[in-house]
């Protein structure tokens, strides 16, 4: 560690950015939100007073911020993981601010600045969708999961075709605006398609969500492995709970079929679908975003 960083004395409020705190052309509002690797606040352009949200890199496991507001690794031995991260983190920004759809976030700027990496991305106003669902503020019904998630998947379409995929799909990274209308959020750990079989990759898990084949490196990533990830969010909007994660579902599937579970709530054709999507086995998937909207429809 560095001489003078001591974890039992560090300011918690060092942590995040403080209210008033001026970077590049923003000034930070509050903290909106924040994670093992990044950090996202609520922020306003100096120059027209309009909300936009920023994400700063920011590893708490690999550095901290100084009284300046320095990024600084902790020492020599986190530098080079605090470097690759922070030049993933880069290439992140520089991949959104192409995608461009009204269900996928928008990056508007990016730049560096306290030796780290800001994105900075348009403030939608909304719940995302799990607490929604933990606190039961919306009707989850046939209307609202057809609506949600075709348009939902609509975006995802895009990232597909730019050649990317998400790979953190869930309902804490779904939120829904006015009319039912979704927005795609988080793309800390989105990766370039097709994926090198074999190839060492980086890992961003979620119990429940990701699909098998995010958890091993000899297995191919692709389209459906984001599909399994809308599969497991509609079947949480069901059961109001967290699927079982992959690796327990691969070893003794306890899940019982949605087309069982909820015969009597919703249409068969939508609860086939579901199941359909979050097939443990990726051959057993749908293939493409299209696949599986056209089952969301009953045309499959």
């Amino acid at each position: 560690m560095s001489e003078y960083y001591d974890p039992e004395t560090y300011p918690q409020e060092w942590n995040y950015l403080q209210t008033g705190t001026i970077i590049d052309q923003y000034m930070i509002e509050r903290e909106l939100a924040h994670g093992g690797f990044s950090s996202v606040y609520l922020a306003r352009q100096l120059e027209d007073q309009v909300q936009v949200a920023i994400k700063e890199y920011l590893p708490r496991k690999l550095a901290h911020r100084t009284w300046n507001n320095v990024v600084t690794p902790h020492g020599d031995e986190t530098k080079t993981l605090f470097m690759r991260g922070r030049a993933l983190f880069f290439e992140e920004a520089k991949a959104l601010a192409n995608l461009k759809h009204h269900n996928i976030v928008e990056v508007i700027n990016f730049f560096q600045a306290n030796e780290t990496v800001y994105m900075v991305m348009t403030y939608d106003y909304g719940l995302t969708l799990d607490k929604i669902l933990h606190k039961k503020l919306l009707t989850v019904d046939e209307e609202f999961l057809r609506k949600v998630f075709h348009d939902l998947l609509n975006g995802i379409a895009e990232i597909h075709r730019q050649k990317f995929i998400h790979l953190d799909i869930k309902p804490a990274n779904i939120l829904i605006r006015a009319q039912h209308d979704p927005l795609l959020l988080d793309f800390g750990a989105i990766q370039r398609y097709p994926i090198v079989k074999g190839a060492n990759r980086s890992k961003v898990l979620t119990k429940g969500y990701s699909p098998i084949e995010q958890y091993s490196n000899q297995i191919q990533l692709g389209p459906w492995s984001d599909i399994y990830a809308v599969g497991a969010s509609m079947r949480a909007c069901l059961d109001h709970k967290t699927p079982p994660p992959a690796p327990e579902r691969e070893r003794k599937d306890t899940l019982a079929p949605a087309v069982k579970t909820h015969k009597n709530k919703y249409p068969d054709y939508l609860l086939k679908a579901i199941d359909w999507a979050m097939a443990v086995k990726p051959e057993e998937r749908p293939q493409s975003v299209e696949d599986l909207q056209q089952a969301l429809l009953g045309k499959n």
